[in-house]
């Protein structure tokens, strides 16, 4: 997609809408752009601050936010600063934009493309790997002093052989199949449309990939077709030996059905890196030993940092020439 034309460097305006938790990231930025950042600005709370940065004789052409919707891209969000024509996710997701609403507004959207790619799907597989062999709960018992003690730890269970049901075979999903594949898991998967390029078999529903698999990992996007999309029926079909895995978005497993299902031993164990209300997650799974989880956290490894920074500003950069993005995304575009 194109931007609607070059940009003069003295119009180069950007509003950072993201938590300080990488300085090189936003020195580089402030390095090639006037920066307008909201949570090192006295301007509080957003929408003043938004004010004030509409009224400016420069107002901001260009937006930078973050994933996991913390602050919604949405008609109330563009009409508080009209001369946006670019907004610029740090996410593969991008629920919490109204893309529809940006197309009609001549707003271009980029997202970070498949930047995070290969660390979700390490992080997915970790995972995967800690429920099965109890590796954390194998550690905890270690620093418990409970070996001693007790003895010997419960037994784990085998990767290999294991047929997995991958929910969304995008840029992470694929990377997480070429991975189990390699462990020697059976791998298999559902998506809006089956994949010609891939050995694997391809189910239609998710409700009948459940049925004929062992885990679970979800790795789509998060809309209106995939919300819960992991719910009680599906968990039903998983089965008392079946685990979840969830990179995506929190809001594609029915959180609540899942810790029934767990609490009730009515599936084997979870790993959970996002949540449907975050930040934080439900107490009742904290003394569950068969559910690990993180904070989030599947995206963040140093060099995904410095891979995000170059494509954010090679993104940027493009826009203010009036050069097409490097990774656009269009309403209705499959993401992840």
């Amino acid at each position: 997609m194109m931007a609607s034309r070059g940009e003069p460097p003295a119009t180069k305006v950007v509003l950072l809408l993201v938590p300080h938790k990488d300085a090189s990231f936003h020195a580089a930025l402030r390095e090639r752009f006037r920066v307008l950042d909201f949570f090192a600005s006295e301007c509080s709370p957003l929408p003043a601050f938004l004010g004030a940065a509409a009224a400016a004789p420069e107002p901001p052409r260009a937006a930078i936010v973050v994933g996991a919707g913390l602050i919604p891209v949405d008609a109330a969000f563009l009409d508080a600063v009209p001369s946006l024509r670019c907004v610029m996710c740090l996410a593969a997701g991008v629920d919490f934009i109204d893309l529809d609403e940006c197309a009609r507004r001549g707003v271009v959207v980029a997202n970070s493309g498949s930047v995070f790619s290969a660390d979700v799907a390490d992080h997915a597989v970790g995972l995967l790997i800690d429920v099965l062999r109890r590796v954390s709960a194998a550690e905890r018992f270690v620093r418990r002093g409970l070996w001693p003690v007790q003895g010997g730890h419960p037994l784990g269970s085998k990767i290999g052989g294991r047929r997995v049901g991958i929910i969304g075979l995008g840029n992470i999903g694929s990377q997480i199949a070429k991975r189990l594949q390699a462990l020697g898991c059976i791998v298999c998967y559902n998506s809006r449309t089956p994949k010609d390029s891939v050995p694997y078999r391809y189910f239609t529903n998710v409700h009948d990939l459940a049925v004929e698999s062992d885990v679970l990992v979800v790795a789509c996007a998060l809309n209106k077709a995939t919300r819960h999309i992991v719910g009680k029926d599906v968990l039903e079909a998983l089965g008392k030996d079946g685990v979840v895995v969830n990179i995506g978005r929190g809001a594609n497993v029915d959180q609540a059905e899942l810790v029934r299902a767990l609490k009730e031993g009515r599936i084997a164990g979870a790993g959970l890196d996002v949540f449907e209300n975050e930040p934080g997650a439900p107490g009742e799974l904290f003394c569950m030993d068969n559910v690990v989880m993180t904070p989030h956290v599947a995206v963040f490894t140093a060099e995904s940092m410095s891979d995000l920074r170059d494509h954010v500003v090679a993104n940027l950069e493009a826009f203010f020439s009036g050069q097409p993005l490097l990774t656009p995304v269009l309403p209705h575009s499959p993401v992840n």
